[in-house]
């Protein structure tokens, strides 16, 4: 496992708390010789996150669409800054150049970048580790919701498996580095199966 792809928020106008976190997970990133992968911009905790692993000696590769490129806000302090044409071609080449994934606070962006990849894992599409970053509670209502599938039947308990969630970097960590994938059962339940025998 060598590169880590870290979805966060890009926004400068959230708490200095998560301001905080962000260098903190570069600068370990860094001291463990994890190089990142993300999503281009030069702001938010994006900024925060990619500046921190480049001063810690470890190569950054930030991927951004066209589109948000030409509002001049990627960042220019990277290895490689790759430009796609779509926001769908900026995923799937995160994807490609990732060994593992990082959910940070972020907005809209960031949650559909989580479940996209947690989607693919759970279609064997990948077998990458998902860390979801719940600093101070910030996606308990999210975890709640899949608990709502969980109870109603939407989603096997067993996709538990396909993330980990953290609270804190040790564990964050630990869990990257003694990483094993297991075995996911098939997505459909046994009962809708027989539609098709």
């Amino acid at each position: 496992m060598k590169k880590i792809c870290v979805f966060c928020s890009s926004s400068d106008a959230i708490s200095q708390k998560y301001f905080d976190i962000a260098p903190k997970l570069g600068e370990i990133m860094g001291k463990n010789n994890f190089d990142l992968v993300y999503g281009g911009a030069g702001v938010g905790l994006m900024k925060k996150v990619s500046d921190a692993v480049k001063n810690n000696g470890q190569k950054v590769t930030g991927v951004i669409p066209e589109a948000i490129q030409n509002k001049r806000i990627g960042n220019e302090y990277l290895d490689e800054l790759i430009v796609t044409k779509t926001m769908h071609e900026r995923k799937q080449k995160m994807y490609e150049l990732s060994d593992a994934f990082i959910a940070l606070p972020g907005g809209f962006g960031t949650l559909e970048e989580l479940l996209e990849v947690m989607t693919l894992k759970q279609l064997e599409y990948h077998k990458k580790p998902i860390v979801i970053f719940n600093l101070d509670g910030f996606f308990d209502n999210i975890l709640k919701q899949f608990e709502v599938f969980y109870d109603e039947k939407f989603s096997k308990t067993a996709y538990k498996k396909i993330y980990h969630l953290s609270d804190n970097m040790e564990d964050t960590f630990d869990y990257l580095k003694n990483y094993k994938y297991e075995t996911i059962d098939s997505k459909w339940f046994d009962v809708g199966m027989k539609a098709f025998e």
